[in-house]
């Protein structure tokens, strides 16, 4: 561990959700048992011994709304909220920003989504402790069913073998410096990428590929938020009854 080294989590919530079909509400703000889906993501950073702060990116209108949730269900660590850019790669830049003066370049960051509710205990110690041994930790889920490839959307170019392919998730965990670095040298150039692992994809920057726990899931579609629903009600009732 690096001296005085912090530990902090990015979390971006700026999208509208609009594959959602949620006409009042972004999907980040639904509710689920009484607490927005949000909430649900930042508790387990929130009760984390390993994480000292937290920054949230988050849609401009939706602000003071956050700021009530987060008095509301006691959410302490959160030091800065900003508003999101347009896309999500922009979201993270922003956030990325908030975060560079009060932020030393050893310090480590997780980015991870607002609407990934199911993180574990076990899964954020994995990412801190990777990056503190490899430099940076992509957490991956070995994939499922085969992946093609298809430049045009009508043609299939390219069946990679199932046994080498897996799913990208989160959280993606830096040292900030890098990942600050590797942003700029980004917004310097002129392009955008899907996620932190696309963007050291590009640039080439060394990846270290984590295993993910189980169910480590993104609330994207209406099918996503029922399926997290049912999860979330088995996983009480695992606790409570021992099932």
């Amino acid at each position: 561990m690096a001296a005085n080294e912090k530990v902090k989590v990015l979390i971006f919530a700026g999208g509208a959700g609009r594959r959602m079909n949620a006409r009042s509400l972004p999907k980040q703000f639904l509710q689920v048992y009484g607490k927005p889906v949000i909430i649900h993501t930042l508790e387990h950073f929130e009760y984390h011994d390993m994480i000292d702060e937290i920054v949230i990116v988050c849609i401009k209108n939706w602000i003071s709304e956050l700021k009530g949730m987060l008095n509301r269900f006691g959410i302490r660590k959160v030091t800065i909220i900003v508003p999101g850019g347009k896309t999500g790669h922009k979201s993270i830049w922003e956030g990325l920003k908030a975060m560079r003066s009060s932020t030393n370049d050893q310090d480590i960051v997780l980015i991870h989504d607002g609407v990934r509710p199911l993180i574990t205990d076990e899964l954020i110690e994995a990412n801190i402790n990777a990056v503190r041994k490899y430099g940076n930790a992509i957490t991956c889920e070995a994939a499922r069913e085969s992946v093609v490839m298809s430049t045009n959307g009508v043609d299939i170019q390219q069946v990679p073998n199932r046994d080498f392919m897996y799913v990208a998730k989160a959280p993606q965990s830096f040292r900030f410096g890098e990942v600050y670095g590797a942003y700029e040298q980004a917004e310097q150039a002129g392009y955008q990428t899907i996620d932190s692992s696309h963007l050291y994809g590009i640039q080439k920057r060394h990846m270290h590929l984590l295993h993910s726990t189980r169910n480590n899931m993104k609330i994207t579609e209406p099918a996503d938020f029922y399926i997290y629903k049912a999860l979330y009600e088995a996983m009480e009732a695992q606790q409570i009854y021992g099932f």
